[in-house]
């Protein structure tokens, strides 16, 4: 007879699996799509026309779509689900992805990066909701900070696919644009016959289907806590006196972070030519590597640091990095390469907590809302930088931009030191 164990004290088996690189698929997609813009816009400039506001629009369109899609997803998969959505996402990934070969125009090229973003953020909130209520507490901070290690791969491979197909002539940008379509269906059939959350069914009161999804993927002898089931989750919960603090620090570091990540990587090439970086592109490509070389840093200190020193101290270090480049006139190329790869490097290995941190912060009846606002306020922060940085970068300076990612960056590090919980090894209830 097979001995009983609980849900939540499983080994890994193929299913954890398989829904853990469903995940870690769709984040390589959506680190795909949305780093690929940046190259694919410096070669569409001049075949769609494109001045100084429709770069900035294009560029924040996705961020702009990701804060709809994240902010609305998230109140229906609490309502829903996980698994529809979960499933339905990358052939939609791949359909836009083809489309925007064909965009003639900036405003279709817009609509287009728009409707992805949607996408997009719906995939953050679902994704991560079921990543984190399937995965074992044990192996949980481990494989949802493998989320952020395939987000930047693919961000970072867009970049250098984007470097390598700029050759391809005037069209070059289309085929770049057509490229992110490809993993996208290979992610799609992947996630095929995923199981649906048991947490969430016990949540909603559906016991007997959770115990029936248990059954059927994991083991007869699996148990699930009874004690778990409760009623549904409102999503003003989110802002009342018990989930407030856990809200706002979640809007606040996971904003603070996703400025710098798409005002400063978007526009990586145009930053570094205006430090007088004599290749620009090739600086672009080294930013990307220690983007890559950070989160897989991130990835192996998540569980040897608590989740609140971690948020902490990379504030902290991010800020003192960003000052000294906006404060250093004059800086020889090889500071500048030096700094920015520092700073991208630390960057990215503190994303790994937007993965890890964030579902840890709101209970299951509550977390595809709560992550689901989360993204959506990051989006806000993060469309607005990736706007304004070309503006600021024009009118004033570089150095003014580096100034503004320093106040971001510094103040939130204050304002978690005084805020953020200790989340780590928290078991879901």
């Amino acid at each position: 007879m097979q001995q009983k164990i609980y849900f939540e004290d499983l080994p890994l088996s193929k299913i954890h699996y398989k829904v853990a690189f469903g995940g870690i698929g769709g984040q390589f997609c959506d680190g795909y799509i949305l780093g690929v813009v940046g190259i694919a816009l410096a070669l569409a400039t001049t075949p769609l026309g494109l001045n100084t506001w429709w770069l900035g629009a294009i560029g924040a369109a996705s961020l702009l779509g990701l804060f709809l899609g994240s902010l609305l997803t998230g109140l229906v998969a609490d309502r829903i689900g996980r698994k529809p959505i979960f499933v339905w996402t990358m052939p939609l990934f791949a359909f836009i992805s083809l489309l925007q070969f064909f965009a003639d125009s900036a405003l279709e090229l817009f609509i287009l990066r728009l409707i992805l973003g949607f996408a997009l953020g719906a995939d953050y909130a679902v994704g991560i909701s079921l990543v984190s209520e399937i995965t074992p507490k044990k192996f949980r901070g481990k494989l949802l900070s493998a989320m952020m290690v395939g987000w930047v791969a693919g961000y970072s491979l867009a970049y250098c696919v984007g470097f390598f197909m700029q050759y391809f002539g005037n069209e070059a940008y289309r085929w770049i644009l057509l490229s992110s379509a490809f993993p996208a269906l290979l992610v799609a059939i992947l996630r095929i016959n995923v199981p649906s959350s048991p947490l969430w069914l016990m949540q909603v009161g559906k016991v007997d289907k959770a115990k029936v999804i248990v059954a059927k993927y994991f083991g007869s002898n699996v148990l699930l806590h009874e004690h778990k089931t409760q009623e549904k989750g409102s999503y003003f919960e989110l802002f009342n006196k018990k989930y407030i603090r856990n809200t706002a620090v979640g809007a606040v570091f996971y904003g603070a972070q996703v400025v710098p990540y798409f005002a400063i990587s978007t526009f990586i090439p145009v930053i570094l030519a205006s430090l007088n970086v004599e290749d620009p592109y090739l600086g672009g490509i080294i930013y990307n590597l220690f983007l890559f070389v950070g989160v897989l840093l991130g990835f192996y200190i998540i569980n040897k640091i608590s989740r609140r020193s971690f948020v902490i101290g990379s504030f902290y270090i991010l800020s003192i990095l960003s000052a000294i480049l906006a404060a250093w006139s004059n800086i020889p190329q090889f500071m500048v390469i030096t700094l920015i790869s520092l700073f991208s490097c630390v960057l990215a290995g503190a994303g790994v907590l937007e993965f890890a941190y964030t579902p840890e912060l709101f209970p299951t009846k509550l977390r595809g809302s709560g992550v689901g606002f989360v993204v959506a306020s990051s989006r806000i922060s993060g469309a607005l930088g990736t706007f304004f940085l070309p503006f600021i970068t024009k009118e004033y300076s570089t150095a003014v931009a580096l100034w503004v990612v320093f106040a971001t960056v510094l103040l939130a590090g204050i304002f978690c030191h005084f805020f953020a919980p200790e989340t780590t090894h928290k078991e879901n209830v």
